[in-house]
């Protein structure tokens, strides 16, 4: 007769390496991938796995701290406006959600710290500050106002208080940026992860800036200077979150090779592995289901809808 081995114990070593692939199965449907199918094989997945076992050999909640949610994108093209709308709340909903399906597997369950970080950019994306504490006050209340109490929002005033802002950038910039002249090396240098970031945020430089009055091919250079200033300021958040919230599991809104220590997160469908809630507005199909695109794609597609009278997303006919 066959048998099949027992499954292993939760309290051993074996045990929680496989709570932590299972913790791991959750997320690999979601992955934001810039190299094609999803590959479900935990061992294409190691640095999550080691990070995802301290917590769950401790019996607390895994915490995975997320950069991104900073402000929309100054393009009216392809938001509605400077607040959170639909596709926030979405978002929002759906990490507090996935939370809650890893407390199946893992009954201590998960957290998730947003790092918003539209402060650290402002000048460089030019958003004016006062619209990213609007967004960021606004976020925090679609938390509150939902019950989403898996989530919370950490950002530069948490961190430096009441500072002017080009001081707090100035700080952050000062102790953990990388030097301009170590990524331009390594964006001639070949290396892919760095350049696919630098051509993805050239582009949404290029395509959010509407007040620029010089020709196109001074824009583009004007862009690629700031792109490589968001990457240093990008890589400077990311030094600052793991000293504040060390042994929490990175995310990314970012598409992540295979092998990164950082896991690619969609958090709603979209047509571009790049596009985020921030950068378009929600259309919502006659079936129900939701998509991410840019408000003049919407708006040809769908009625406006609001909520709280304020302009939230769209909706097909």
């Amino acid at each position: 007769m066959l048998t099949h081995p027992a499954p292993p114990h939760p309290g051993t070593a074996a045990g929680h390496q496989a709570t932590a692939e299972a913790v791991l199965a959750l997320l690999l449907p979601h992955r934001r991938t810039p190299d094609g199918p999803h590959d479900a094989a935990p061992d294409a997945f190691r640095p999550q796995l080691r990070q995802l076992v301290p917590a769950i050999a401790a019996g607390e909640p895994i915490r995975f701290t997320l950069p991104g949610f900073p402000c929309k994108s100054p393009n009216p093209a392809k938001v509605l406006g400077h607040l959170p709308d639909e596709g926030e709340r979405l978002a929002l909903r759906f990490l507090d959600g996935l939370c809650g399906r890893i407390a199946a597997v893992h009954p201590p369950g998960a957290r998730v710290v947003i790092c918003s970080d539209g402060h650290l950019f402002s000048d460089l994306i030019q958003v004016p500050d006062p619209h990213i504490d609007a967004y960021g006050d606004a976020l925090r209340a679609l938390i509150a106002d939902a019950g989403l109490t898996r989530l919370r929002l950490f950002d530069l005033r948490e961190v430096y208080g009441d500072l002017p802002y080009d001081d707090k950038r100035a700080r952050v910039h000062a102790r953990y940026a990388p030097s301009l002249e170590s990524l331009r090396s390594l964006t001639r240098g070949g290396d892919e992860e760095t350049l696919r970031l630098y051509q993805g945020i050239t582009r949404f430089l290029f395509e959010d800036t509407v007040s620029f009055t010089g020709t196109r091919s001074a824009l583009q250079r004007a862009c690629r200077t700031r792109a490589y200033g968001v990457i240093q300021r990008s890589r400077a958040w990311g030094e600052l979150i793991a000293g504040h919230h060390p042994g929490a599991v990175r995310l990314s809104i970012h598409p992540q090779p295979r092998g990164s220590a950082k896991f690619g997160i969609r958090l709603l469908d979209a047509p571009d592995v790049w596009m985020t809630p921030w950068h378009a507005c929600v259309l919502q199909h006659h079936d129900g289901r939701r998509e991410l695109m840019r408000r003049a794609d919407a708006e040809r597609l769908g009625r406006l809808v609001l909520r709280q009278g304020r302009p939230s997303h769209f909706e097909a006919p």
